[in-house]
């Protein structure tokens, strides 16, 4: 989709990015440049990271951008970015980064044992109330910004691990986390070239004595985000292994596998199920005096062949049954909000029309559910779509 912006007075129409020179003079001038995706024009700020100027939209104005729009986001109470957004992501205009405060920890006492792997929101991470990230709401927060969450039939073939690590690592260092970029705690591996692997190896190690350097008694974790190849038994746990960095494996203490198998029993049922989808694992970790990697928490994310997050297989139908005929969509993302509360599974989106909020209604859904599901229907003032899951097979998508 062309865009186009108003930027010096000038309006630009261009495909992918802006001319850099003009977002450099906007910058200079502090100015805001107008998005002209509908006819009023939206106010859009421009950010400079490592000698790059980056248009980004302004905080809490994606539902006003036109439905098309790379810009647009639906209504933050579809999704559980209302409860992280003002206060785990803060956006700063002036400089273009976003703060993020997290629940998890980046440092580790020595002696002290790992905690459990990462728990749902309605377990170990209920505490954190929205004010600060979970693992997994880290992960979704970067998919997000990254655009993994959203689809356009022009997207089809166009994703791969080069592709995403690229723009993820883009999404990280436009962020800060416990006072540096987030960046530096973040490792993601390169794409596997068994001719570069000599200098793949040399820069993982390179970053890694970086990012964990130790301060008196305490060490620096690192953050992984990495599609798992296998998890396998260990003689004292569980082995990770992760493509594209196979000789390089993450190991689980016996506690942190066995909750991480409990609590991610459907991200691991649904990965197991279909050959051609990924799982994304997301985990904090340390190197031990033995050199190896140690996982202290974790997270999983199932997405399907596309890198859409699904939670569920009727989800799944829906993402599909959407794929196949050639919508576009933008796929919700639960960040802190607990499995058993509602929210808009993904909405629809058309350019030049209006944007369509699709649920699910569980087949276990109570009386309870199903009004709050009631008061998000009519507080969001957008079209819907249902799909009740217990009165049978998926209703007709709308035209």
């Amino acid at each position: 989709m062309s865009r186009r912006i108003r930027i010096g007075g000038v309006d630009v129409a261009f495909d992918s990015e802006p001319p850099a020179k003009l977002l450099a003079g906007a910058f200079a001038r502090r100015e805001h440049p107008l998005c002209l995706c509908c006819p009023e024009g939206v106010p859009m700020y421009i950010a400079r990271f490592g000698g790059r100027h980056i248009l980004k939209r302004m905080p809490e104005t994606g539902p006003q951008h036109d439905v098309g729009c790379d810009s647009y986001e639906p209504p933050a109470g579809l999704s559980g970015l209302a409860a992280v957004e003002g206060a785990a992501i803060v956006e700063n205009v002036e400089d273009g980064t976003t703060a993020l405060k997290l629940g998890f920890s980046l440092s580790k006492l020595a002696g002290r044992a790992a905690p459990v792997a990462g728990e749902r929101a309605e377990t170990g991470e209920a505490r954190t109330a929205g004010t600060r990230l979970s693992l997994k709401a880290t992960l979704h927060f970067l998919w997000d910004r990254a655009g993994f969450n959203r689809w356009r039939p022009a997207m089809a073939g166009r994703r791969n691990w080069a592709v995403l690590r690229k723009f993820l690592l883009d999404a990280a260092a436009a962020s800060t986390a416990k006072g540096k970029p987030l960046a530096h705690s973040l490792y993601i591996p390169e794409m596997f070239d068994a001719k570069r692997e000599e200098a793949i190896v040399r820069r993982r190690s390179e970053f890694l004595s970086r990012a964990l350097q130790s301060s008196g008694n305490r060490r620096s974790l690192a953050i992984l985000i990495g599609e798992v190849k296998e998890i396998a038994p260990s003689r004292i746990g569980a082995r990770l292994v992760v493509k594209h960095a196979p000789r390089f494996p993450f190991m689980l203490a016996d506690d942190v596998a066995r909750r991480m198998k409990k609590t991610f029993a459907n991200e691991l049922a649904l990965w197991d199920a279909n050959a051609e989808w990924h799982l994304v694992a997301v985990a904090t970790f340390g190197i031990g005096a033995a050199g190896v990697a140690a996982v202290e928490a974790i997270a999983l994310m199932t997405v399907n062949e596309n890198w859409i997050p699904v939670e569920t297989g009727y989800e799944a139908i829906l993402v599909d049954r959407l794929t196949r005929n050639g919508a576009s969509f933008v796929k919700s993302l639960r960040y802190n909000l607990p499995a058993g509360e509602p929210m808009a599974s993904l909405v629809r989106t058309r350019e030049g029309g209006q944007s369509m909020a699709m649920y699910l209604i569980p087949d276990d859904a109570d009386p309870a559910w199903r009004t709050t599901l009631g008061e998000l229907l009519d507080e969001s003032g957008m079209q819907c779509w249902v799909w009740d899951i217990a009165a049978g097979p998926m209703p007709d998508l709308p035209p």
